[in-house]
């Protein structure tokens, strides 16, 4: 692959649709596909067409348009209530990513402190998803800067070890995780990234590597199992993963293995960070135990493609999501700062 200095936008909105990347195809093919109406975001969010919680808020902020637009009445008490039956299918699509819910409301508070027509609160409805969308590039692109101040001074070039994809991909265009790797690579802080493969799905391996060879950033993909290898063999200096939803105590849900990746930097004395957008963290929940871990289809465990890789009679547990706890979190990088996870309840009255 040709490096590339060019942005990726994994939600563009087009005239009168939405375009996104259709992440599943990554690497293999670079194709995109076109939204027309809430159910079809729904199910892209569901299949995880877009991934990434930043990026499913973004994708369920068009998806109230894209529904809103589509409700055939002049009536604003009838309007909002079939509003509220938008947004109730939207949020059953990923139950953990507490990006999605936190667009929903903010589209509907939005609409409600709105006057006007039906179709003035329709218009607001659009611009508000454009909005939170630009607000969340400018965010990620704070969190690189923050990221980068946060990170140790030493070694002069640092290899960071992260895990599934906080990308360009998993948000507007810049990236979490790998936006503070973004950083680090312009400052000339960055030597490498080792990439964990990301069982099931793959994410690390077919997304975050697709990111880094694309834009340039050397990188190494490993298996899950090979990160505790790397730390005793002194090739990772620092680990910086994204989140899901973090509870107002610091605990952090991410992608599945990020928890055993956290106690395996803990015990070889490698700072461990989260990096995620103030509107990740659910301050209603007290910890990590109130995060509700989704489950996914056992076929993403015992087949690969098409191709069954257990026999007839195993059984499955497929959790996408683990909360690592906020003692094993050295700090949590925002777009107002890096803080130790104790402190975040500070940085939600800024």
């Amino acid at each position: 692959m040709t490096p590339s200095t060019d942005p990726i936008y994994p939600i563009v909105w087009q005239r009168d649709r939405v375009i996104l990347i259709d992440q599943t195809c990554l690497p293999r093919e670079f194709k995109q596909v076109e939204i027309n109406h809430y159910e079809e975001m729904a199910q892209a969010i569901k299949t995880m067409i877009v991934r990434g919680a930043p990026a499913i808020g973004i994708a369920a902020a068009y998806g109230m348009y894209l529904g809103a637009r589509e409700i055939q009445t002049r009536d604003r008490v009838e309007f909002l209530q079939h509003l509220e039956n938008i947004a109730q299918h939207l949020r059953q699509t990923r139950p953990t990513a507490v990006n999605l819910f936190w667009a929903i409301a903010r589209q509907l508070e939005t609409v409600r402190n709105t006057s006007g027509t039906v179709k003035d609160l329709q218009n607001i409805l659009l611009e508000t998803a454009q909005r939170i969308q630009a607000e969340d590039l400018e965010t990620c692109k704070n969190i690189g800067d923050n990221g980068l101040t946060a990170l140790p001074k030493e070694p002069e070039k640092l290899t960071l070890l992260t895990h599934c994809n906080a990308g360009s991909l998993a948000t507007a265009g810049y990236g979490t995780a790998l936006g503070v790797i973004r950083s680090a690579w312009s400052a000339g802080r960055l030597g490498r990234v080792y990439a964990d493969e990301t069982r099931p799905r793959l994410q690390g391996a077919k997304l975050t590597a697709w990111e880094c060879v694309r834009e340039g950033i050397p990188v190494t993909v490993i298996a899950d199992g090979m990160a505790a290898h790397c730390m005793k063999k002194g090739l990772i200096d620092v680990v910086v993963v994204g989140a899901d939803r973090i509870a107002a105590n610091g605990d952090a849900a991410n992608k599945i293995g990020t928890y055993s990746l956290a106690v395996v930097a803990q015990a070889h004395n490698i700072p461990f960070f989260v990096a995620a957008p103030l509107s990740t963290v659910d301050f209603k929940l007290n910890c990590g135990d109130e995060i509700p871990i989704e489950e996914r289809d056992p076929a993403e465990i015992y087949q690969v493609g098409t191709t069954q890789i257990c026999p007839d009679g195993a059984e499955f547990y497929n959790p996408a999501f683990d909360v690592t706890p906020a003692s094993l979190i050295a700090g949590i990088i925002t777009e107002k700062g890096a803080v130790k996870p104790g402190e975040l309840i500070q940085l939600r009255s800024q």
